[in-house]
């Protein structure tokens, strides 16, 4: 008999069962636009001589001292402020979930602490919600303007209500791709360091914003900054990276994972370093292309795109789920976001990917209007 049959005792947390795993679309000759990936390759020349240099690995030992050299060589990349540290994860998502597992802290009148909480803007990442659960902590959800804006009031009162451990501020945020005001996210940075809490701002696409919070990253003592490596082009790697003041990443290490980064990854992410201008190339014809399919989607009858400062373009459309399968039929696979928040209903999300692919995404979606 399964641990999960009726009549025995569950093995498997209710809550757990009750969810649903984590849903990856078969692209199978599909234009794959669904994903936010980087759409470019590596030109044949560097693929050859990554190849040699994974090649030559020891995969038979652990990971080595040589994961310093990538957090050495990250910190220089992104110019990480002095007194300041950084760890690394397998994804940015493993970070999040690491966060949760470090901060959370059950109720008890034994020990004077409230349970943890988390709180974010909504519509928002999933994982920051679903990181909260799997560590049993509260999720609070604090809904956007109906232009997706912050709601500084709303988040003031939400802070000052529960006293969130972990806030968490995308910029630009997914899945609408815009940048929030910068006066009203240090209102709300100070306003959780006030309550004590820690505040992340997660800059998964800042390879393609116009700012970066790095520059204020100094002036706080209880703010993070996450990144990752998959929207600079590496998204099959997972590796991401948390920077904050070292004494706090010290604390926020010990809950991480021995070898949680293989040396695969390591290497080719020191790789990509080293050829940093190839992936700046890259993004920066993402960027134009994100222009130029911005200028074609406003032609469309019915279509409403928001303005972005990420690889991804929100648009809204007459009836999403209709559009979403016209557009499969196609052969052109896009992100159905209309059920995920009222405020994103009939709203799809759509990569920026190379001209050819974003010509077959628009005549795909011209069709089926």
């Amino acid at each position: 008999m399964s641990a999960l049959d009726a009549g025995r005792r569950p093995v498997i947390r209710p809550d757990v069962q009750s969810m649903h795993a984590y849903a990856i679309q078969d692209s199978t000759g599909m234009v794959k636009l669904d994903a936010m990936e980087n759409p470019h390759r590596l030109p044949p020349a560097l693929q050859q001589a990554l190849g040699q240099r994974l090649g030559a690995l020891a995969l038979n030992r652990y990971p080595d001292a040589r994961v310093n050299n990538l957090r050495q060589a990250l910190a220089h990349y992104a110019t990480m402020p002095e007194g300041f540290d950084l760890m690394l994860g397998n994804g940015s998502d493993e970070l999040i979930s690491l966060l949760a597992l470090a901060c959370a802290v059950p109720a008890s009148s034994a020990n004077g602490f409230k349970k943890a909480s988390v709180l974010a803007p909504v519509p928002g990442f999933v994982m920051y919600a679903l990181s909260a659960q799997l560590q049993g902590l509260d999720f609070h959800g604090v809904a956007l303007t109906e232009d997706f804006e912050l709601d500084e009031g709303a988040m003031l009162a939400a802070i000052k209500e529960h006293q969130p451990t972990l806030t968490y501020l995308a910029y630009p945020n997914n899945p609408t791709a815009n940048l929030w005001n910068d006066a009203v996210i240090e209102s709300v940075i100070e306003a959780a360091g006030a309550q004590g809490g820690l505040v992340v701002i997660d800059e998964a696409y800042q390879p393609f914003s116009s700012k970066s919070y790095i520059d204020r990253l100094a002036r706080h003592h209880h703010v993070l900054l996450l990144r990752t490596l998959s929207k600079f082009g590496l998204a099959g790697i997972r590796l991401g990276y948390l920077m904050g003041r070292r004494e706090l990443i010290a604390e926020i290490d010990k809950v991480r994972p021995p070898y949680n980064v293989s040396v695969l990854n390591c290497e080719c992410a020191l790789f990509a370093l080293e050829h940093q201008e190839v992936f700046a190339a890259q993004a920066l014809d993402l960027r134009a292309q994100r222009a130029l399919l911005f200028e074609e989607l406003a032609k469309l009858p019915g279509v409403h795109a928001y303005p972005s400062e990420a690889n991804m373009l929100l648009v809204r459309v007459p009836d999403a789920q209709k559009t979403f399968e016209g557009m499969r039929l196609r052969k052109v696979l896009v992100k159905n976001v209309s059920t995920l928040h009222p405020l994103l209903a009939n709203c799809l999300r759509l990569t920026v990917g190379t001209k050819d692919e974003n010509q077959q995404m628009l005549a795909a979606l011209r069709n089926c209007l």
